[in-house]
């Protein structure tokens, strides 16, 4: 299974939290990393975004045709955004379009299995792939990028 883990882009501050929209430079960072996607998804990449409005606005610049997950709402758990993306049976790919510091905190749950977290950058996408060899589950990170790198 691949997972990837793409935070909002920049976003105006703001009350309440989850009106918050992407500000001119995060509509660019969403655009930037949306094309760098969409020429490397799977076909059947599922797509999960956060109710925040600008979660949505960043999942619309890659496509209409995603689920907004109230699960993974700001302040989610680790726990809650591996049940939405199925990852302990899951298969295909997964998108999740979220929040810091949860998706840092599943980014190193999975590569370090500790209570670290990483810092996602505005608009980045870190990808990673779980596979299984002789028995034991590993889960490799594939990709990490921010939108100035593109």
């Amino acid at each position: 299974m691949e997972l990837i883990l793409w935070r909002h882009a920049e976003a105006a501050d703001g009350i309440p939290d989850l009106e918050r929209a992407l500000t001119d430079k995060g509509l660019k960072q969403a655009e930037r990393m949306a094309a760098f996607l969409r020429e490397r998804l799977p076909q059947d990449t599922r797509i999960l975004a956060s109710p925040a409005r600008r979660t949505q606005q960043t999942a619309h610049a890659l496509t209409r045709h995603f689920t907004t997950e109230p699960a993974l709402a700001p302040n989610a758990t680790v726990g809650a955004l591996l049940k939405a993306a199925n990852w302990q049976h899951g298969d295909g790919c997964v998108l999740i379009v979220g929040h810091q510091p949860t998706l840092g905190a599943v980014a190193a749950h999975l590569l370090c299995a500790s209570n670290a977290s990483f810092s996602v950058k505005k608009g980045a996408v870190w990808w990673l792939a779980r596979r299984t060899r002789e028995g034991d589950t590993q889960t490799n990170l594939r990709l990490v990028i921010a939108p100035d790198q593109l």
